[in-house]
């Protein structure tokens, strides 16, 4: 008798708590979704979207504004679905909150192909430009592959970190196939070739600069390439008159300097071979 009475005590407990529980739940779903918390990651300082956009977003996939209709799934998704976000984490806390926790892509660098521009991740995403905001970062143009685009962010990376090549560089182009390094001044540019052995390429350029460059005019050289093993070529603007001087940097490094109206006659004759 005393089994019987303890199971109808249990069932009549598990009953009236069902009924709360479903009477909590409506209570609920049918609440006004009216507390909305939009955090943005500090992880990437970068405004592409902001606290109004996503909110604007939540509002069309909850038109009648009430906790229990938000399909969160799909609100996550279309978040994600936006090419600045990098993630986006959705939920709602036991209060009726709704939180949205966003992750922004942070440019690399902004990369002008073919007269389309966008920018790149670290990650190597592309995402479009945005018309109210513009972040700070390399500009890169030319013929760029994607294939390129890792190693683009890793050049960038390590001209980001040393504090001379980071006051020295403002750009990257690709011209036929070879990359090369804009200096602020944009007197020059410094040919690096293809993006391998970046790391000893800066290191043979550094040392040019402190070694030999700091003592030239600045004006002398239209191109300085180190894109060559073991040697550092320059090109001279016209007017001025070749020099030679060594360098050491771990190995022996020649610096062959190239008058740019030489390499002018030497084309020209070759083009007029041909024709014969």
């Amino acid at each position: 008798m005393k089994n019987k009475w303890r199971i109808l005590k249990i069932l009549v407990t598990v009953v009236i708590f069902g009924f709360l529980l479903s009477f909590s739940l409506k209570r609920f779903n049918e609440k006004p979704l009216d507390d909305i918390s939009v955090k943005m990651s500090d992880k990437s300082p970068v405004y592409f979207v902001d606290e109004k956009d996503i909110k604007t977003i939540v509002e069309r996939y909850n038109t009648t504004k009430k906790v229990g209709d938000i399909d969160i799934p799909s609100l996550e998704k279309k978040l994600n679905e936006l090419p600045a976000v990098d993630s986006a984490n959705v939920y709602l806390s036991l209060d009726g909150k709704l939180h949205l926790d966003i992750l922004q892509r942070v440019p690399a660098f902004r990369l002008n192909n073919g007269g389309k521009g966008f920018y790149v991740d670290k990650k190597g995403v592309e995402f479009p430009i945005s018309k109210n905001y513009s972040h700070p970062c390399m500009l890169v143009s030319g013929d760029v592959k994607k294939k390129e685009y890792l190693k683009l962010v890793e050049l960038i990376d390590k001209i980001d970190k040393d504090s001379f090549c980071k006051n020295y560089f403002a750009g990257i182009t690709k011209e036929n196939g070879n990359f090369n390094l804009i200096t602020n001044e944009g007197l020059y540019k410094v040919e690096l070739g293809d993006l391998n052995n970046i790391e000893f390429k800066i290191k043979g350029f550094k040392t040019f600069v402190e070694k030999f460059l700091v003592n030239q005019n600045p004006e002398k050289y239209s191109k300085i390439s180190v894109k060559y093993d073991n040697q550092i070529v320059t090109t001279l603007n016209d007017g001025y008159k070749p020099e030679e001087d060594s360098l050491f940097i771990d190995k022996p490094q020649e610096i062959v300097e190239k008058p740019l109206e030489k390499e002018k006659e030497k084309k020209s004759a070759q083009k007029e071979e041909k024709k014969q």
